[in-house]
């Protein structure tokens, strides 16, 4: 019994000593919702520490594909979002979920396929390969998982003038899931996908594959900040949350964003002085 009371009373001085110091911890942190392409790019590993490390700020990430991320984001689950969906961040802000919307960075899509180029498309823009691709029925990964990068492909597929979800075949094969998995996939298949370029670079078992198709301008893939309305979400960390959306538009975190390589090669491009809000 008297061993019990001592347990009791050092766990009473442990809840004491750090309890405070445990909330105080929490009080400085943020939730940041994100997509999948930039949590798996290693971009937030390396821009992370160096905002914490200034402000004392922790992030803690949630990382979905687009439409979960705004669809929890809907729901309270975040202080701040970062994704790459403009239209669907567009009407987020516009039905007064997030405050005001920021550029913050772009990179690029690419159309990815087996380096023997079956369907012919190698440095044809990106409507005429992909009307090559349908027309040849060769094999082709997409997304399928309502993700950022799928809605870029189906938007894709309507700039070259195909039905897809009419004209697909046993030749279109569906990942549903992140993008790491679908270069996997279409490695394993060799066959054609659309991924965000910092995705295919921060890819290592390429197998037979290579970019076939890039710089078209309508492979553009930005990104865009926002931070959830404090007046829908009393929760939601304003003052913390606007120090991180600030930091990253900021010269110093655009510089960060700017900084990441991998392989020697820059994976984001900032572009948040071109912002529209």
């Amino acid at each position: 019994m008297a061993a019990r009371r001592l347990f009791v009373a050092f766990a009473l001085l442990c809840g004491l000593a750090f309890g405070p110091e445990a909330s105080s911890a929490d009080d400085r942190a943020i939730v940041l919702a994100t997509t999948t392409s930039t949590q798996e790019s290693g971009l937030l590993d390396h821009l992370l520490p160096i905002f914490r490390d200034k402000t004392g700020i922790d992030v803690k990430v949630i990382a979905r594909r687009a439409d979960e991320v705004l669809d929890g984001a809907r729901k309270g689950e975040a202080d701040v979002v970062l994704t790459h969906a403009r239209p669907q961040e567009e009407k987020f802000v516009a039905d007064g979920f997030a405050v005001k919307r920021f550029d913050v960075m772009y990179n690029d899509y690419v159309l990815i396929g087996p380096k023997s180029d079956p369907a012919g498309v190698k440095g044809k823009d990106i409507a005429t390969a992909l009307k090559a691709i349908e027309a040849k029925g060769a094999p082709f990964v997409t997304r399928g998982d309502r993700s950022g990068t799928h809605a870029a492909e189906l938007a894709l597929w309507i700039v070259a003038g195909i039905d897809i979800a009419s004209a697909k075949g046993a030749w279109y094969r569906e990942a549903k899931q992140g993008m790491d998995a679908a270069l996997e996939a279409a490695r394993t298949a060799n066959a054609y996908l659309l991924s965000d370029r910092g995705s295919w670079i921060s890819f290592r078992d390429r197998g037979d594959l290579d970019i076939v198709v890039e710089g078209d301008k309508r492979l553009l893939n930005q990104y865009g900040v926002m931070l959830m309305n404090p007046e829908k979400f009393p929760n939601v960390k304003k003052e913390l949350g606007q120090t991180f959306v600030d930091w990253l538009i900021s010269p110093e975190g655009q510089a960060a964003i700017a900084g990441y390589k991998v392989d020697g090669q820059q994976l984001f491009f900032p572009n948040a002085d071109k912002s529209a809000g």
